[in-house]
């Protein structure tokens, strides 16, 4: 069977195809997002190999689930922080997707791990789709990178790539930056569309395992904070990373949504400096270096990114009401699980918050996602509204349910060793049930009050 001229619609927010145009995907429900794209379709009986004969395909082998399986070798970056996130380091022939914001350091993280591995004598090649090879040495100046046997190249013909790479030997990291500016003549569609990001990645991923070495992807994110692209890319990666945090602040934020090689709760933490972005070991250090605490309506949380125990302040500001629907603000929590808990602490507790503009910020840039926030939100929503601040050598944690108890969190001990680790002494946290052999050991000079109910925190004076 010949060939054949198809014209169809490729949705770049959820790669549906459809036949004609539509101003609205009835897929994913967005707008104007169909692009046409032509290709050419070929009936899969006609589809010749090489020699012209038809492939009849061939039998694949099975084992059983029981035998010795080594982990995987591990091959470190560089940056610890980087190397926590991934699991231990990258793992040779794995793919990393990065995603961020424009401007949040992705390229300039990439660059420095790149560095950072040439410098250790493996060969690292890193291919730019966004600048020239000029504009790549500038920025490494700038960071006051020193790595002869990096490799720069400028290219966004991926055909030309997989050429290139095909021919290279003992190559341990590939970066491309970035995934959206790759193209394939052979499709038929812009760079970035669905179509090009798709079959791009493909070929480079199945080049990676083939050739056996790490590769690194740089993504984009659309408006909504998602990777740019089809979804399908997420799935053949090995792991998806979000470079998070707020050009306002200077820290930032590498979280793993996936990894086949590691825990995804991870985090690594850094500082975007003049010379580039900074580790940072300690983060609750850095996070309450600024706090005051004789302010009402602050509390400090004792939480938990991974297996990393991290103390943030809890900032909440009420103001009066002129009779309007009063506004909920939030930086760096869930806006519903505040409405709850105000809900909560109006009706189980008797705080008047319903006619108060409620703002609530997260310092430092951090966004929180645990439960374990509850208490220390509602320590400093009623600080906040008795007037009187928390006592500064406090922290709280623990999840409120929507009768006011105050529920279990996980790893107790790893927060309370944190909060003793920078000079706090007494701890709030939800009241122990299992006893016994599951006693909680407190460090020495650490009080606990425990709480069992929101009524109880409320009541109490924390000066």
């Amino acid at each position: 069977m010949s060939k054949r001229p198809q014209v169809r619609f490729v949705c770049q927010a959820c790669a549906a195809v459809w036949p004609k145009w539509t101003g609205r995907c009835e897929a994913c429900g967005e707008w104007n997002t169909l692009v046409e794209e032509s290709g050419e379709v070929r009936a899969a009986s006609s589809r010749p190999i090489a020699g012209g004969a038809a492939r009849t395909g061939g039998r694949i082998g099975f084992v059983g689930l029981e035998g010795d399986a080594e982990p995987p070798p591990r091959i470190g970056t560089g940056i610890a922080e980087l190397d926590r996130v991934l699991g231990g380091g990258l793992v040779p022939a794995s793919v990393v997707l990065v995603g961020g914001d424009p401007g949040i350091g992705k390229s300039t993280l990439m660059l420095q791990a790149a560095a950072a591995m040439a410098s250790a004598g493996r060969r690292v090649l890193y291919i730019s789709g966004e600048e020239a090879v000029d504009q790549l040495r500038m920025r490494g100046r700038r960071l006051g990178l020193s790595a002869p046997g990096l490799e720069l190249a400028a290219a966004i013909s991926v055909v030309d790539i997989a050429r290139t790479l095909e021919t290279e030997r003992d190559i341990a990291l590939v970066v491309i930056d970035s995934i959206q500016t790759m193209w394939l003549e052979t499709i038929e569609s812009a760079p970035g569309s669905v179509s090009q990001v798709r079959s791009s990645g493909f070929e480079l991923i199945r080049l990676a395992k083939a050739r056996g070495f790490g590769l690194i992807l740089v993504g984009h994110v659309t408006k909504e904070g998602a990777l740019a692209g089809p979804r399908v890319l997420e799935h053949m990666v090995d792991a998806v990373m979000y470079f998070e945090g707020d050009r306002g602040h200077q820290f930032r934020i590498l979280r793993a949504a996936k990894n086949r090689f590691g825990a995804t709760d991870e985090i690594g933490v850094f500082e975007m400096t003049d010379r580039g972005l900074a580790e940072v070991p300690n983060p609750s250090a850095l996070f309450l270096a600024e706090r005051r605490g004789n302010i009402a309506g602050s509390a400090v949380f004792a939480g938990l990114e991974g297996t990393r125990p991290v103390l943030l302040e809890i900032q909440v500001l009420l103001s009066p009401n002129a009779g309007s629907s009063p506004r909920r603000a939030v930086v760096g929590w869930d806006a519903g699980r505040l409405n709850m808990l105000l809900a909560v602490l109006e009706t189980r507790c008797g705080l008047k918050l319903s006619g108060m503009d409620v703002y609530l910020n997260v310092a430092g840039g951090l966004r929180i996602q645990e439960p374990a926030a509850d208490l220390a939100v509602a320590a400093a929503l009623a600080s906040a509204a008795s007037g009187q601040p928390t006592s500064a050598g406090s922290v709280y944690f623990g999840e409120v349910g929507l009768s006011g108890e105050v529920r279990q969190v996980a790893q107790a001990e790893a927060r309370l060793k944190e909060a003793h680790k920078l000079g706090f002494e007494h701890v709030f946290l939800p009241r122990r049930v299992a006893r016994g052999r599951n006693r909680l050991v407190a460090p020495d000079g650490i009080r606990l009050e425990e709480i069992g109910h929101l009524a109880d925190l409320t009541a109490k004076d924390h000066s």
